[in-house]
């Protein structure tokens, strides 16, 4: 064998024991995050079925915190309602953003907008509601669609840079060919760009819902809890999930903690739900292709 071979032979040894060593190390760091995820579940799971029981989907809390029973039936629906009113608001706009980004957009504009979209991801929750407040709430008052414009603006960013990367991801091939048989710009995006990218953008939203789900800080400063009635209204105050545990757990009787778990729990169902859901319609979409 000669000098030559044998250096390759030896820098060929040396590749593999990396690539091993970097394999086994993102192995373990994967199941270091897994095991610290199973833990948390794991550990609301059995915290809040302590304290879950049937009627605390259809009870609202009750007026006295160190009472025992209640439930947070009017949380989980204001959460439904809240939460949904600022998807109504930042799916089409993100979306549309997105669009423009990824097919459209070229020079000084679209890089102003993929930056300020980053700055946004990156801004604390509690200054957005404290925005919301400063211009909405002030004016208007504490209510329900007040949340929805926080909640709104915190998942704007994350929808917009999600669905930019996923129609980037799309091949140019198809584009290319929509357009070689006459279709024009908008039929392609419309209708071979958008379904192509639908699974990872539904991916995107759950995940934007699921972020918007659990948000407490900037429903402190415009939605700020109804803990006593069912509130439908949203140009009223009404109370979320969040809010309710956010209130319970700090109130230092055992039987809010314990409402407090089991709405954990709920909420983390909730989000679970919406994820697989998500994921079944993804699957479906990407048959039907």
């Amino acid at each position: 064998m000669t000098s030559l071979a044998i250096e390759i032979e030896a820098y060929s040894a040396k590749r593999r024991r990396r690539s091993a060593a970097a394999t086994t190390g993102l192995l373990m760091v994967m199941v270091g995050v897994l095991a610290v995820l199973a833990w948390v579940l794991l550990y609301v799971a059995v915290q809040g079925f302590s304290a879950l029981a049937p009627s605390f989907f259809v009870s609202n809390p009750p007026g006295n915190p160190s009472a025992l029973g209640g439930g947070f039936a009017n949380g989980i629906l204001g959460s439904l309602i809240v939460v949904g009113l600022a998807a109504l608001i930042a799916i089409p706009l993100g979306i549309l953003a997105a669009i423009y980004l990824a097919e459209y957009g070229r020079g000084r504009w679209s890089n102003a907008v993929g930056f300020f979209t980053d700055v946004l991801i990156g801004i604390p929750t509690i200054v957005t509601g404290a925005f919301v407040y400063s211009v909405w709430v002030i004016h208007f008052g504490f209510s329900g669609f007040a949340g929805s414009l926080a909640l709104a603006i915190v998942m704007l960013p994350l929808i917009v840079r999600t669905t930019t990367q996923m129609l980037k991801l799309v091949p140019d091939s198809l584009r290319e060919a929509s357009l070689a048989l006459g279709a024009s710009r908008r039929k392609t995006v419309t209708r071979i760009v958008l379904p192509a990218a639908l699974p990872g953008i539904i991916t995107g939203l759950m995940l934007a819902v699921a972020r918007a789900m659990g948000e407490t800080a900037p429903l402190l400063l415009t939605a700020l809890g109804n803990n006593l009635f069912t509130e439908v209204n949203p140009g009223k105050r009404m109370s979320t999930l969040s809010l309710q545990i956010f209130d319970n757990a700090i109130s230092g009787f055992k039987s809010g903690q314990a409402r407090a778990w089991a709405g954990a729990l709920t909420l983390v169902a909730i989000v679970l739900i919406l994820t697989f859901a998500a994921r079944f319609f993804a699957r479906r979409s990407r048959v039907a292709q």
